[in-house]
């Protein structure tokens, strides 16, 4: 029988960066997540895992870039309120299907489990670190603008990371 395992949000984070200008990185977060893992065992060897992220919920620190990324140019988060994720493979790395934009593409994330703990209340808790990269234009996200000394202001490669911790259920 499977166990589920429940997100804990207060202490996870889901998190992007994209170079600007082709010379530094600017980082932004989505505030509103959620994911649910079901493990025949607490190895969570081929455990299932599914993500659904509130798209209106990104968070650059810049109230005119949020809207701009919320806007049709990007996310169309009025058309397209969820980013999901749905796992085929959980072996080392996470293997699955990403939804962005109504677009669905399969990615590989490199994931490092942290091990299993309790915490002062009785809770058993998992930890999960991930991280990879996806090409924005995979998902229709192609807006940009040339720059007068070559180049481009948006980078196409979005590296995408995460920290989750998860409840026993």
């Amino acid at each position: 029988m499977a166990t589920k395992w429940l997100l804990d949000p207060t202490h996870s984070e889901i998190t992007f960066k994209v170079k600007h200008l082709m010379i530094s990185n600017v980082k932004g977060e989505f505030t509103t997540f959620n994911a649910e893992i079901e493990a025949e065992d607490d190895t969570f060897a081929n455990a299932k895992v599914s993500a659904i992220i509130d798209t209106d919920s990104i968070f650059t620190n810049n109230t005119d870039r949020d809207n701009h990324l919320k806007s049709a140019d990007f996310f169309n988060a009025e058309a397209n309120p969820k980013i999901t994720f749905e796992a085929t493979s959980l072996n080392g790395n996470v293997t699955g299907n990403l939804t962005i934009n109504g677009i669905t593409k399969p990615v590989t994330l490199d994931v490092d489990f942290g091990g299993i703990n309790s915490d002062p209340w009785g809770n058993t808790k998992a930890g999960f670190s991930f991280e990879g990269k996806i090409k924005r234009s995979d998902f229709g996200l192609t807006w940009n603008e040339a720059l007068e000394t070559g180049g481009v202001m948006v980078s196409d490669e979005v590296k995408i990371a995460g920290e989750l911790q998860f409840v026993k259920q």
